[in-house]
């Protein structure tokens, strides 16, 4: 298939707003936020690669195809499940502020603000993250798995009406930087859909790590790869970077760039009934989804009926619960003390539960105590209220991988184009997710030396009786834990196919401070998506909850993508049709 005709796919949405039909299959299924990288995931399966080469080439592929929500040189954490040996493994695609950054050199040099442009970048985690999974556990080459990644920069493609339409609405955010308006306002208008969008400089800095590869092909596979990780972290895309800084003022060094590398480990779990979740550590939100669920074990969900007032009250007030505690104690594991153990323990979940009453809070709830297992931590305050407008964040996409041995793959890359400057002779954006740091000095995600800033991508992996059942996840910035737990709850306590899970409308809180810089916060308000009805919208306003109604099918309700394997091993896969997601299965 040609990519012009690959494209022709990529319209999601007909007339009646929806798109139905599912995709199945027993041998393998990749969904992704793009067509085209669903594409270049299902070459690297039609090409004998396994679910890591695939979600790895899908995952780059997206940084080109889907620039306005992912960068080649953003975030990308992983989840990787192995079918043999049955083993789960993370990489944790973020990377941490340069050396030189300080709470106090926001305050005194910028205002105490994070403003956006180049001093917002981290180090970029995504090449190394993805060469990592690829030399683990992948089958082929950088050059292999960066093909289609690289077809589509060096020729183009066809712009998406989604992307069209972020661009359209962000023109004078896009306006700010020259490099960035010359690739994405060309002629001084924005990009439109069906616009073919050629990225020449992205294509060459792909090409560069593809042929430092070349050089040490005699090296072995693995080495091969190291090599193509080094061009960009220690060779010619490195020194563009750092050069770009040091004129324009940022931050990152070669030191920076030359020291970093992703953490490989076991992943966050918990139980919900017979069903294992694993999501990244607590350098994301990822945990978040583990307490919600924990929360909610004891409850008869399906007797309340789905989508219910009451139904939807419980899932928004344990949603508030598990983020104050995310707000209090989640950081970068490497230089805050997280008390991973007791935010997950059951009986915590017990503690916190007496919390949620008839009435929805006000605000946020106070945090809990996760050392002495107590529902509310000593001292702990709840969120100020906020008059600041909320951030018009441009978020993320998604890349989910089973394959026909049963290895599964589940990543949720990151870093739009229009929050920091495209660098020269680099071609996209550099890591601006410094954006979700706080200048407070106490918080747990306060900007530091090295420190990772609290990440909202979180991929997770959904396993029943030992089996793998689910891998899924979504972009949505803070809406992403809850419209995953949503689906989660439609596959498996309402026995939803998983088009059905993820095409059924939801809601979610921002009674909480945003992840955004300046972290504003919502007290009490509920964002429900227009297809639920007044007879369920007002008896949740006389609960407490400040209703607000988006539109019908809203992008900002995240993206869900999920491939449900049946116990005959059947993958069956559910695209979004809220952005332009698309699954392939054979």
């Amino acid at each position: 298939m040609s990519l012009d005709a690959a494209h022709s796919q990529s319209r999601m949405v007909t007339a009646s707003g929806r798109y139905s039909p599912q995709v199945s299959g027993n041998r393998w299924m990749v969904v992704a936020g793009h067509p085209l990288a669903a594409q270049a995931g299902a070459r690297m399966l039609e090409a004998g690669g396994n679910a890591v080469d695939a979600g790895v080439a899908a995952g780059i592929c997206l940084g080109v195809v889907h620039p306005d929500m992912v960068s080649v040189a953003g975030v990308a954490p992983i989840i990787v499940h192995l079918a043999r040996p049955r083993k789960t493994w993370t990489v944790s695609g973020i990377g941490g502020w340069p050396r030189a950054a300080r709470v106090e050199f926001f305050q005194k040099r910028c205002g105490g603000q994070i403003p956006p442009g180049i001093l917002r970048t981290v180090v970029p985690a995504a090449p190394r993250a993805w060469c990592a999974a690829l030399a683990r556990w992948g089958t082929m080459s950088f050059a292999e798995v960066a093909a289609s990644a690289i077809e589509c920069a060096e020729r183009g493609f066809p712009l998406s009406e989604f992307s069209a339409m972020q661009i359209q609405a962000n023109q004078e955010r896009y306006q700010r930087w020259p490099t960035t308006a010359a690739l994405y306002l060309p002629g001084g208008r924005p990009l439109r859909a069906g616009d073919r969008l050629v990225q020449s400089e992205l294509a060459r800095t792909l090409r560069t790590m593809a042929g430092a590869e070349a050089k040490a092909r005699g090296r072995g596979r693995e080495a091969g790869i190291e090599a193509a990780c080094d061009a960009f972290y220690k060779g010619e895309v490195a020194a563009a970077i750092c050069a770009y800084h040091r004129r324009e003022g940022g931050l990152l060094t070669p030191e920076d760039l030359a020291d970093f590398q992703v953490e490989v480990s076991a992943p966050s779990t918990s139980t919900f009934r017979d069903i294992e979740v694993a999501t990244c550590g607590f350098w994301c939100q990822g945990p978040a989804l583990l307490q919600i669920l924990n929360l909610l074990e004891p409850y008869d969900l399906a007797r309340f009926g789905h989508n219910s007032p009451p139904y939807l009250h419980l899932i928004a007030e344990a949603i508030k619960l598990a983020f104050a505690d995310r707000e209090a104690y989640y950081g970068d594991p490497a230089q805050v003390k997280v008390p991973a153990d007791g935010l997950l323990s059951k009986a915590y979940a017990e503690a916190r539960r007496t919390l949620i009453g008839e009435r929805a809070w006000a605000d946020m709830p106070p945090a809990g105590d996760a050392y002495g297992l107590g529902a509310v931590r000593n001292g702990a305050a709840r969120a100020v209220p906020s008059v600041e407008a909320a951030p018009n964040v441009m978020d993320t996409s998604y890349v989910a991988v089973v394959d026909a041995e049963g290895n599964a793959f589940s990543a949720t890359p990151s870093d739009p184009s229009v929050d920091s400057p495209v660098v020269p002779g680099v071609g996209c954006v550099v890591s601006p997710r410094g954006s979700q740091s706080w200048l407070d000095p106490d918080h747990p995600s306060a900007v530091a030396p090295g420190r990772r800033p609290r990440l909202t991508p979180s991929p997770a992996i959904a396993f029943k009786d030992g089996r793998l059942l689910l891998p899924f996840g979504t972009p949505g910035g803070d809406v992403q834990l809850q419209a995953m737990l949503q689906v989660l709850l439609n596959v498996v306590i309402f026995g939803m196919r998983p088009q059905q899970a993820v095409e059924a409308p939801r809601v979610a809180s921002r009674s909480f401070p945003d992840s955004f810089w300046p972290h504003p916060s919502f007290p009490g308000r509920l964002l429900v998506e227009g297809r639920i009805t007044p007879d369920v919208t007002n008896p949740l306003a006389d609960l407490g909850h400040a209703v607000q109604t988006w539109p019908e099918w809203e992008w900002r309700a995240g993206a869900v993508c999920a491939i449900l394997v049946g116990p005959d091993g059947t993958l069956t896969a559910g695209a979004d049709p809220r952005r332009a997601s698309h699954a392939i299965g054979w």
